[in-house]
């Protein structure tokens, strides 16, 4: 029983542990991969990081959406502008690599990189992603 929690709580351990359960039983660990929100200023700047980031294998795929409006504030003042989303799709394990390279390649001083895991999918998609991704 200890051995076990040990096992989960590790991190290493624990993705070894949940690569062998999904190998064994064939089924999608929910969290496994994750969705990555960008936020760029223009289509061109969107194109070059989703570029960037498929040039460096660090994604399955990346949606470009088309342009939104945005509210924020920026240093007290409350801000309008428009911007282009990109979603990222990715291996959860890939976000903490893909982050850092996201931000140095960023015109934003402060770009958004906000993920959210995937819960569940279609199964085939799924393992699409996990064979498009390098671990």
């Amino acid at each position: 029983e200890v051995l076990v929690l040990l096992v989960l709580l590790h991190p290493l351990l624990r993705g070894l542990a949940l690569q062998l359960h999904s190998a064994v039983t064939g089924s999608y660990v929910p969290g496994t991969h994750s969705v990555v929100f960008v936020t760029c200023l223009n289509e061109h700047i969107a194109r070059d990081i989703a570029r960037a980031i498929m040039d460096k294998r660090l994604a399955a795929c990346v949606s470009i959406l088309p342009k939104s409006s945005a509210l924020y504030f920026w240093k007290g003042e409350l801000e309008e502008s428009t911007e282009i989303l990109l979603l990222v799709k990715t291996r959860t394990s890939k976000i903490g690599e893909l982050s850092n390279y996201v931000r140095s390649i960023h015109p934003f001083e402060i770009p958004e990189i906000i993920s959210l895991p995937i819960d569940q999918g279609n199964p085939a998609y799924l393992r699409w992603m996990e064979e498009s991704v390098p671990r």
